[in-house]
């Protein structure tokens, strides 16, 4: 399940990206458009800005803004930045690998089989959503749950 930390670090890279001017948004701005906690949202664009998703700006024309074009920040990435690995388990994650101490043999471990899948289709899907791609998808879109275009 993804964490309210994740959703509301995507939220606001979303509202950022949608942003049509160069200069800083505020996180104040950010926090009641999407109806974020003020305190919770700095920690977050403090992470972000770490980890090299977004960049800010000190000062009365301050704020925050992306740290490079939307079309190259890929959904998988911010998940895994805030998340940690999309494996449900361990012995299939290709960042945090640990291998299960209660199986017999991993490679034939039908348990491992599954969630390896489960693994590979979570990360094909948010590895080719961009923030530009999911700022474009329309509301139809959007509401019957269809890929974007």
């Amino acid at each position: 399940m993804l964490s309210r930390r994740t959703k509301y670090g995507l939220k606001a890279l979303l509202r950022l990206a949608r942003e049509a001017s160069p200069k800083p948004v505020l996180v104040a701005d950010i926090a009641r458009a999407e109806r974020i906690p003020l305190k919770f949202l700095e920690a977050i664009l403090l992470d972000l800005k770490r980890r090299g998703f977004v960049r800010s700006k000190k000062g009365k024309a301050g704020g925050y803004a992306l740290a490079r074009p939307a079309q190259e920040i890929r959904v998988g990435d911010v998940v895994r930045a805030l998340e940690g690995p999309l494996a449900a388990v361990g012995c299939v994650s290709q960042i945090a690998y640990s291998p299960c101490t209660d199986c017999v043999d991993e490679q034939t471990c039908r348990i491992r089989y599954a969630m390896k899948q489960v693994r590979d289709a979570t990360a094909n899907i948010l590895d080719a959503m961009t923030l530009t791609r999911l700022n474009d998808a329309t509301d139809a879109t959007l509401a019957t749950g269809d890929e974007p275009r």
